[in-house]
């Protein structure tokens, strides 16, 4: 049976700054990996004053797609920072079609989607709206029969993130572990996941960062699981 994960995010670094690990380790077991970007990233932070960040961000996503091994990478044009409850409905819609068409007329697959903590991990409303998109495409293709098995959604550590952050919006403490489904320890791949990282060029005090608070546990990926 072939296994088939769509990973479902709002910006072009939210795969390698996420669950990275857990994506590399699926695809070397054989995993069939398709990535979509809800958003460019026009707005992220910008070190070198391009014009066109958007474009050069999605350039170090395709990047940093292929380092990780997707099989294809889907972007849906929004506006990055701006999306919202009306969003939310449209980009659920794009979400299963993108899927029918990957999958239609193919016999014995095994779908799994993955997203980010309802929560929006750092409290983005992006995420928010990508995990929350995610759900409510996994559910509605769950219904119609389709053979999608579980949604994964990315979240962070108590032990990691112990307290509420204001730094830029409201960002909840990380999850205690009887609250975590799934650990995934992929720090084996420690290099792996910070040359996918890097990939993200643009971005790179946020990878940097993450990298220094975390070192070889930015491998570690913990999981919200729904059936």
């Amino acid at each position: 049976m072939q296994k088939i994960i769509f990973g479902i995010f709002a910006h072009p670094d939210d795969e390698a700054f996420g669950p990275c690990g857990t994506l590399v380790k699926e695809v070397q077991a054989g995993t069939e990996l398709h990535l979509i970007t809800l958003t460019a990233g026009e707005n992220g932070m910008n070190p070198d004053n391009v014009a066109n960040l958007g474009e050069v961000r999605l350039r170090e996503w395709q990047a940093s797609t292929e380092q990780i091994g997707a099989t294809t990478t889907h972007h849906l044009g929004y506006v990055d920072g701006t999306l919202s409850n009306n969003d939310h409905i449209a980009i659920a819609n794009q979400i299963e079609a993108i899927v029918r068409q990957t999958t239609d007329n193919r016999d014995d697959i095994s779908i799994e989607f993955m997203s980010l903590d309802l929560n929006g991990m750092t409290g983005h409303i992006d995420h928010i709206v990508a995990g929350r998109s995610a759900c409510l495409a996994f559910y509605r293709l769950k219904s119609l029969g389709l053979s999608v098995h579980r949604i994964r959604l990315a979240c962070l550590s108590h032990s990691d993130y112990p307290n509420v952050n204001t730094d830029f919006v409201y960002m909840e403490p990380g999850h205690t572990d009887p609250e975590i489904s799934e650990t995934i320890d992929a720090r084996d791949i420690v290099e792996n996941v910070r040359e996918v990282m890097h990939c993200h060029y643009s971005q790179r005090s946020d990878c940097e960062t993450q990298i220094a608070k975390l070192g070889d546990s930015i491998a570690l990926d913990r999981f919200i699981v729904l059936n």
